[in-house]
């Protein structure tokens, strides 16, 4: 049986000698020899003397007369540049850290809405305390590689908008959306037109704030369809590519002569135009009968009187203490805001004792009418509540055709049940209702007159509902 003898490789080690030739030990690994003058790395078969030798003779045959003490210098110059080298990359990658940093704080204090001093007010003595007291360490090195000055932090959100635009109209050039618009008017009679655009990136719908641009004159249907055609132009987006444009039923946005929807079907003919769905459900919500709306009139006027005056509001704010109350501020109520009539309702219910008896000494008049709406308020605040939970189902990024009508048709279907149930007189779909004493829910609010509520807003609903798929 014939035997099989196995070799092993020879493992060589480095040695001081081979400086001689021009090669020290390798820095990644100290077993393999590395040239001095090209930096080339030997395996450890090539290790021999006379492979280093035949390199430096036939690679830099300018140095093979060189003695020893020649390299040895080299050695302790590339080792020097070597240790000053990496001193700059670290004051370089501080510097770059310190810069990223700056960028992304800048960008915290955007999203915040706080003021650019804050940076330098707050923020990096805040992280001083922490590098001082939780780290030990001197934190002054790396405060000084970070700029958070107030200019400093304008500029990086100035940047990174512009960044984050250009990016956004790069893409819209060559991508088919859909164009939603808003005009509104500021504390400072300004008008400011919004401008966002849906499209599909990814398989999954994408919805970003393309422009928010000021009108400096009238808020005209041709006014609104310059302001958005200039900013076509300026960043080369075909108007073709817009595929449906969604708008308030304001007259300047849907006028069939003067309107921006006008203007906007000359330039592009075959572009799809709705009604804002989550505008026509705040329009639905609006319509009151005459007695909930002198209801929701008189909640107001409490609201305005105690929020108005500063030292009316010290004062509610002082008894809302000594009542033990869970809040102690009330809510006012902003007409463009879509959720603030169920905000401004729920709030002023859960204070309701409080603002009476406030009011009894002040003004007995409104305190008499508040407590004998008590009942109206309760409703108004459970309805309005109910319609706010639609109103959360009709937004989002991720809304589309199919969830808005699954949302609308529920919630239809739960008007209906709500109307047996009150029929019944069963009022558990109404919390803050049937906290009430029913005996004095039959003297005040009658169930006559809820289920009449209700069936109104079915109907509206349902009319709403219907004319939204009407259009698309």
């Amino acid at each position: 049986m014939a035997s099989v003898q196995q070799t092993k490789k020879k493992c060589r080690q480095y040695s001081v000698e081979y400086l001689k030739y021009g090669f020290v030990a390798a820095s990644h690994n100290q077993q393999q020899p590395m040239c001095l003058l090209c930096d080339r790395v030997f395996s450890n078969e090539a290790m021999k003397p006379s492979r280093l030798l035949e390199h430096l003779k036939k690679m830099h045959s300018d140095k093979a007369d060189k003695n020893l003490a020649y390299f040895q210098s080299l050695r302790d110059n590339v080792r020097k540049w070597k240790t000053i080298g990496n001193i700059f990359a670290s004051t370089l990658q501080q510097s770059t850290d310190g810069l990223q940093a700056s960028y992304n704080i800048s960008l915290l204090i955007a999203r915040s809405g706080k003021p650019h001093t804050i940076g330098e007010e707050l923020i990096l003595p805040a992280v001083r305390e922490v590098l001082h007291t939780v780290v030990h360490k001197s934190p002054d090195q790396i405060i000084k590689a970070i700029p958070l000055s107030d200019n400093s932090v304008q500029r990086r959100i100035d940047e990174t908008a512009e960044n984050i635009e250009e990016t956004l109209c790069n893409m819209l050039r060559t991508t088919e959306f859909s164009l939603q618009l808003d005009e509104s008017t500021l504390p400072g009679n300004e008008s400011l037109l919004l401008a966002y655009v849906r499209f599909v990136k990814d398989e999954s719908l994408v919805q970003e704030l393309l422009f928010a641009r000021q009108l400096e004159t009238d808020t005209k249907g041709e006014s609104v369809f310059r302001a958005v055609d200039d900013f076509f132009k300026e960043k080369d987006i075909p108007l073709s590519n817009i595929l449906a444009c969604a708008t308030d039923g304001a007259p300047s946005m849907v006028g069939r002569h003067r309107g921006f929807i006008s203007f906007l079907k000359k330039a592009v003919p075959g572009v799809l135009t709705v009604h804002c769905v989550i505008h026509r459900q705040h329009l639905v919500a609006k319509n009151l009968s005459g007695r909930l709306h002198k209801s929701m009139s008189t909640v107001i006027t409490a609201i305005n009187k105690i929020k108005a005056h500063a030292l009316n509001s010290r004062l509610f704010r002082q008894l809302c203490t000594d009542n033990d109350e869970e809040f102690e501020r009330l809510v006012l109520h902003t007409e463009v805001r879509w959720l603030s009539k169920g905000n401004c309702l729920r709030r002023f219910y859960s204070l309701f004792d409080t603002v009476v008896e406030f009011f009894q000494d002040s003004n007995s008049v409104l305190c008499d009418e508040l407590r004998n709406m008590k009942h109206d308020i309760a409703y108004l605040a459970d309805i309005f509540t109910k319609f706010n939970e639609v109103n959360l189902q009709l937004q989002g990024n991720e809304a589309n055709l199919i969830k808005v009508k699954s949302a609308i048709s529920t919630f239809l279907a739960k008007l209906q049940l709500f109307k047996r149930n009150i029929a019944r007189h069963a009022l558990y779909q109404f919390p803050s209702l049937s906290e009430l004493d029913k005996e004095k829910a039959y003297q005040t609010m009658t169930f006559k007159c809820i289920v009449h509520e209700l069936h109104r807003d079915m109907r509206d609903l349902r009319t709403f509902y219907c004319l939204k798929y009407q259009t698309g």
